[in-house]
């Protein structure tokens, strides 16, 4: 079902959310400022797929209210990766390597999220150079974390395996 991307109703509201995120960390008040006439906010019900493994990037969403889990769908089995919960952001990363998605994102309550579209993202890169260089490397920052933990993870099992120990 094709969803509805509404502007943001109270902009000023969101301020103090984004100065939370990561994707945004070191930007200027008034560089926040200039980017709140870019989001747009949309509603998940609970269960509802926000996206696919496989489908097409189409946005990088950061959660205004709710919780989304980040799931691996094997034959129909769910592999469950991470939750994201209110301020996390995701999607970045398939925007930016301009892949498809390699996970499958779900709400698992009631989900509203602030979504920047990849046309805008360009539209930054055209106007404030600066702007897009500090959302980009703060996008890099965070892949480089979640790789990081990633291989910990990995690193873990791998051991536990090795030990003999169900994982």
């Amino acid at each position: 079902m094709k969803k509805t991307y509404n502007p943001l109703t109270n902009p000023e509201e969101i301020i103090p959310l984004l100065n939370k995120i990561s994707v945004f960390g070191s930007l200027q008040n008034d560089q926040i400022k200039g980017m709140l006439k870019l989001l747009k906010t949309v509603h998940y019900d609970e269960g509802e797929f926000i996206y696919n493994r496989g489908e097409p990037s189409s946005h990088i969403y950061i959660i205004k209210s709710g919780e989304v889990k980040m799931m691996i769908d094997n034959e129909g089995v769910y592999l469950e990766l991470i939750t994201f919960r209110q301020g996390d952001c995701f999607g970045e990363t398939s925007v930016i390597g301009i892949q498809s998605h390699s996970s499958t994102a779900r709400a698992i309550k009631p989900t509203e999220l602030i979504v920047i579209e990849p046309h805008d993202l360009l539209n930054i890169f055209e106007t404030d150079k600066e702007l897009f260089g500090m959302l980009i490397l703060n996008i890099a920052r965070e892949t480089a974390r979640r790789l990081h933990q990633s291989n910990e993870a990995l690193v873990h099992y791998m051991l536990l395996k090795d030990k003999g120990k169900d994982i």
